[in-house]
């Protein structure tokens, strides 16, 4: 591999990263592989990066080219892990498109959750139903119906089906979106459906580390055909947001939020207190029930998890 036509230093977006190694990609549409200069720098898929290329001695010797910094993120998703530590999952996004199906059934507490997650990271959410002819008398029907009164965008799409492609294809254009859900809810086929080059792209990214690309275990991304880039990661079966105040819980939940005003006490968490205009809101069954026990749910797994990311702070 030759770096001839490349600068000696250069900014880059990582495409895929994977331990200490990393794909980036550099302005020109360039895929090389990088390594991590220094112990203590950490990246994640959207990062963008410093490069260093090798001197040509050291390339002629195999020497890949070096990220020595990364630029400050726009945005930074996270989640956390059972002992409340906090990891980074994809940066730079401006977009997380949960993906759900009938089959497998969706958990609606975990697409909550993701949402929720998005929020928290200043990240827009939305909806993607990939099946077109989704019940709505369904559980997942009604959950989407739920998500629809929310004010998330819902889509419902079908890869069979190239004018709802083209639709889903639209409404991502100019964004960095990450698809996000279960294992077997179709964000693969989903993924091909919206990238005709999806495969030579993977392709490139497999030559440029001499090895497979295993697309179960990272994340990788793609630019989509008239604008856009697609981060395709693996499918989880839980996820929690990163940690953040009780104060803060309740704005994964825009009902709630939009609700809260009216309530008598500022700080009010929608609990037990007195005046409460969202526990008004489910008695009067304008609010969805369901939605509201996720929301204490989530708010149960923050507190659980605080005592052990106070203590490493």
């Amino acid at each position: 591999m030759t770096f001839m036509n490349t600068p000696v230093e250069f900014t880059a977006r990582v495409v895929e990263s994977f331990g200490r190694r990393a794909i980036v990609r550099t302005a020109d549409g360039e895929r090389l592989p990088a390594e991590l200069f220094g112990k203590r720098l950490s990246i994640v898929c959207g990062d963008e990066v410093n490069v260093r290329m090798p001197r040509p001695v050291a390339a002629a010797a195999g020497d890949e080219p070096r990220i020595v910094s990364v630029q400050p993120r726009r945005t930074l998703l996270q989640r956390t892990d059972s002992r409340g530590r906090n990891e980074p999952l994809a940066s730079n996004l401006t977009l997380l498109a949960i993906v759900v199906a009938p089959e497998p059934p969706t958990d609606p507490y975990m697409v909550d959750r993701y949402l929720a997650g998005a929020a928290y990271a200043h990240i827009d959410g939305a909806i993607v139903v990939n099946k077109s002819d989704l019940d709505s008398s369904s559980t997942l029907g009604e959950a989407v119906e739920e998500y629809r009164r929310a004010g998330y965008p819902v889509l419902t799409v079908s890869a069979l089906n190239s004018h709802a492609i083209d639709d889903l294809r639209a409404f991502l254009k100019g964004k960095t979106t990450m698809f996000a859900g279960q294992s077997g809810v179709g964000k693969s086929t989903l993924t091909n459906a919206l990238i005709p080059d999806l495969e030579r792209q993977t392709r490139t990214l497999s030559d440029s580390t001499g090895e497979g690309r295993h697309t179960t275990v990272s994340t990788a991304l793609f630019r989509m055909p008239g604008g856009g880039e697609l981060i395709d990661s693996p499918g989880v079966r839980d996820f929690a947001p990163a940690l953040v105040s009780d104060a803060v819980v309740q704005r994964g939940w825009p009902e709630i939020v939009a609700a809260a005003p009216q309530c008598r006490f500022a700080n009010c968490l929608h609990l037990r207190e007195p005046g409460c205009a969202v526990i008004a809101g489910i008695d009067a069954g304008t609010l969805s029930a369901r939605r509201y026990e996720s929301y204490k749910r989530l708010l149960n797994i923050m507190r659980d998890l605080a005592p052990d990311y106070e203590r490493r702070k």
